[in-house]
């Protein structure tokens, strides 16, 4: 028996996220962490990531986060299903591929 597939999430910037994204998936530098919360900052704004267990995560470390958006007071929270280093990655051409890759998909 197979199990259910999780909605793909959307890569987005924190200003792009909206109430109707039920995943997302932000790339930022962290800015701040305690316990299991880590806040992410891509440049548009912060959001707050919320894990289970407490990340292996280090300030001004560049990182990707999928998970869940969740509508908050000030701004947006995320309830963080996986965490990947992304320190080596070329972050601008990342954005850019990603961009591409959006706009290719309202074309069809």
């Amino acid at each position: 028996m197979s199990s259910p597939q999780r909605i793909p999430a959307k890569e987005r910037l924190v200003t792009d996220i909206k109430p109707e994204d039920t995943r997302v998936g932000i790339v930022g530098t962290v800015v701040d962490f305690k316990g299991s919360t880590v806040v992410v900052d891509d440049g548009t704004g912060k959001a707050e990531v919320s894990f289970e267990e407490p990340p292996a995560v280090r300030a001004g470390q560049i990182v990707r986060v999928f998970g869940r958006a969740m509508p908050a007071d000030a701004g947006v929270t995320i309830q963080g299903e996986i965490l990947q280093d992304f320190s080596d990655a070329d972050t601008e051409s990342y954005r850019k591929v990603s961009r591409m890759w959006e706009s290719s998909l309202k074309e069809i």
